[in-house]
């Protein structure tokens, strides 16, 4: 059964014309507004002048590749969720995605269940009232969750979807260690299909944005053997 949720409107970027067409008819059919847009300039200009909620975005793509279209559409609208769609499976493809900016990535084939629940876990957390505080400061460093801002030293960092979510869901459980599990279903909207590897290279990057030194994080600290806290586990 589909989730009952929000509508949102998304950009499915992907030049095979015949996968294009198939992932208009399975969104729009599950309730969503769909623009699909075949080549990374074109995606480009309408994701930047368009209120999207979503963008499935191909990694293959003409006149940009999917890198340099996600890393625009960053830049542009930072709290924007991308998706990322690609045959390429290795782990070096997945970082470079999410060093662009993505938020998560889907390989193909991929099924049209695994599609949905991605879409829709999304469409939850647009849905969700925030239940913290969107201006949190710890250890010199401003996160404004609201604008998906970061702020040390009078420097202000961009932070995607998926960093706000880890921060919003550790600050929430701060009294106790979340687990990298946790953090897959909860901000990725996922259990086991993910490696929790890519917890990690998430949460390496988003240090890089946040902690003063990320050698010796202080906001978002490794439990070793158990995942991740917020500062430290309050007792």
């Amino acid at each position: 059964m589909l989730w009952a949720g929000r509508t949102m409107r998304i950009l499915i970027v992907e030049d095979e014309q015949r996968l294009r067409d198939g992932l208009v008819d399975l969104l729009s059919a599950a309730g969503h507004e769909v623009t699909a847009i075949g080549d990374g300039r074109s995606a480009v200009e309408v994701g930047t002048a368009t209120g999207f909620d979503l963008v499935l975005l191909d990694l293959m793509l003409p006149q940009l590749d999917g890198i340099e279209v996600c890393r625009r559409l960053r830049q542009a609208r930072p709290a924007l969720p991308i998706l990322m769609l690609t045959a390429r499976g290795s782990e070096t493809d997945k970082v470079a995605g999410f060093a662009a900016g993505a938020d998560d990535y889907v390989t193909k084939p991929f099924g049209v269940r695994e599609l949905l629940a991605r879409v829709d876990a999304f469409a939850r957390r647009a849905s969700a009232a925030p239940a913290e505080p969107e201006l949190v400061e710890l250890d010199g460093c401003t996160l404004d969750l609201g604008r998906h801002l970061a702020s040390r030293d009078g420097r202000e960092t961009h932070l995607t979807a998926r960093e706000v979510g880890i921060l919003r869901w550790l600050h929430r459980q701060r009294r106790r260690t979340v687990s990298r599990a946790e953090l897959l279903e909860r901000v990725w909207g996922t259990s086991g299909d993910l490696q929790t590897r890519t917890v990690d290279m998430t949460i390496a990057k988003l240090r890089q944005k946040i902690e003063r030194d990320p050698a010796e994080p202080r906001i978002v600290v490794t439990v070793t053997g158990a995942g991740y806290a917020w500062g430290e586990p309050e007792p």
